[in-house]
């Protein structure tokens, strides 16, 4: 079964602009915050990444998705509403593999909590990463 927060390859525009539209349906916030975490096209032993194969254990990404969004409401009152979602498979450079969208009262809420979300997000979701290089090797990260 596939989680809502994981989405097969990248994130697109139309994932990020249906996200944009269903936040001007809120009337209680004031402030929205998004990160959108971009695959770069690093340089590892003069070998150039040009994708990165995201590995997911889909059953523990729901659960642990959960716990970061009842700590960013518990530690910001003003969100609220969280959307993470992160790409497994494969997602070229130049593409999107994360997005987070806090929604809160006030704009200084908003980022700070998207910020610990983030952080979070890197500390604690069971997703693994598989660089890809111009010549077809890869490496685990």
């Amino acid at each position: 079964m596939k989680s809502d927060c994981l989405i097969n390859g990248p994130i697109t525009p139309d994932v990020i602009t249906s996200l944009m539209e269903k936040i001007s349906e809120r009337t209680d916030t004031g402030g929205h915050s998004v990160f959108l975490g971009q695959v770069r096209a690093d340089y590892e032993n003069d070998k150039k990444v040009k994708a990165i194969d995201y590995s997911a254990y889909e059953g523990m990404v729901t659960v642990e998705v959960e716990k970061i969004k009842e700590i960013i409401l518990a530690e910001f009152t003003e969100v609220k509403s969280i959307e993470i979602i992160h790409s497994s498979g494969i997602v070229k450079a130049g593409e999107i593999s994360l997005l987070v969208l806090v929604s809160a009262g006030h704009r200084h809420h908003a980022i700070m909590a998207c910020s610990k979300a983030v952080e979070l997000i890197k500390k604690k979701l069971p997703v693994w990463k598989m660089e890809i290089f111009d010549d077809d090797s890869h490496l685990w990260k």
